[in-house]
């Protein structure tokens, strides 16, 4: 490919600092559209984009993205791949096909069918089975705090993970194309609740955690997307969350390399086979 390339950002908030940095640098070159999931329709693209970066995980951006890859245009993350992210269940099943250190993950079909078990209540995190905007994650360590939680989500679908010991810290690895960005948050399930993210050097990571973030997008089939790990108590990884295209905000290099692989994607889709 030669020229100008059309990239679209499938999203309602273009303006989000990742989005906005990427468009300014592609925009000095090459021409970028924003497309609002919720209104645009499949049919009224008379001139489609050379590659679109899917950043909204709704119904509607899901069927667009869908049918913008049956016309053969290339989108990142796929449909398939974001969606599988969405679904906490399948995400847990993914991770142990691939040996992932992924946190051992059971499934309820309502939060008021776990709360009607009658076997001991461990420290549990309690998690909505579909990942979107203001899910439900909290950790329950009695019964009465269960019958709390419930009173507000009984009819939601859950998936529970075994409380795993660690000093309170998630560590927040991102990567895009194969380039690690990381950074470290008080997690909202600590004491004092969730606190503000700090960037971290790769350097600073425990000796591996880099390359698991990397073997995680194999796994998923995911270029840009967010790894939640904690560090436990006997001093290994252990993944809580995997996420498609997260925000990445104030990392140094994310727009550039986000740049360059929407310019890396479309060029592969016109090369020669």
């Amino acid at each position: 490919m030669s020229g100008t390339t059309t990239v679209g950002l499938i999203t309602p908030e273009p303006d989000h600092p990742l989005l906005a940095a990427t468009t300014e640098l592609l925009r000095r070159e090459h021409r970028v559209v924003a497309l609002h999931p919720e209104t645009t329709r499949p049919d009224s693209l008379d001139r489609p984009a050379d590659v679109y970066l899917l950043k909204s995980r709704t119904p509607r951006a899901l069927s667009l993205a869908r049918e913008l890859e049956s016309r053969g245009a290339p989108v990142v993350n796929s449909a398939a791949a974001t969606a599988l992210c969405q679904d906490r269940t399948a995400m847990a099943e993914r991770a142990r096909e691939a040996r992932l250190p992924f946190s051992a993950t059971r499934t309820h079909d309502s939060l008021a069918e776990l709360a009607a078990g009658a076997e001991p209540l461990a420290p549990l995190v309690v998690k909505s089975r579909h990942s979107r905007r203001h899910d439900l994650v909290a950790r329950v360590d009695s019964r009465r705090g269960l019958a709390e939680l419930t009173a507000a989500w009984a009819d939601e679908p859950v998936v529970t993970q075994e409380f795993a010991a660690n000093n309170g810290d998630d560590h927040k690895l991102w990567v895009i194309a194969g380039t690690v960005f990381a950074a470290l948050r008080r997690s909202e399930l600590s004491p004092g609740g969730r606190g503000p993210t700090r960037p971290l050097k790769l350097g600073q990571l425990p000796s591996g955690w880099a390359e698991l973030a990397v073997q995680v997008g194999e796994a998923f089939d995911l270029d840009v997307y967010g790894v939640d790990v904690i560090a436990t108590r006997e001093g290994g990884p252990l993944i809580v969350d995997i996420n498609a295209f997260p925000g990445i905000r104030g990392q140094a290099g994310a727009p550039e390399a986000l740049a360059a692989l929407a310019l890396s994607r479309a060029h592969e889709a016109v090369a020669p086979a």
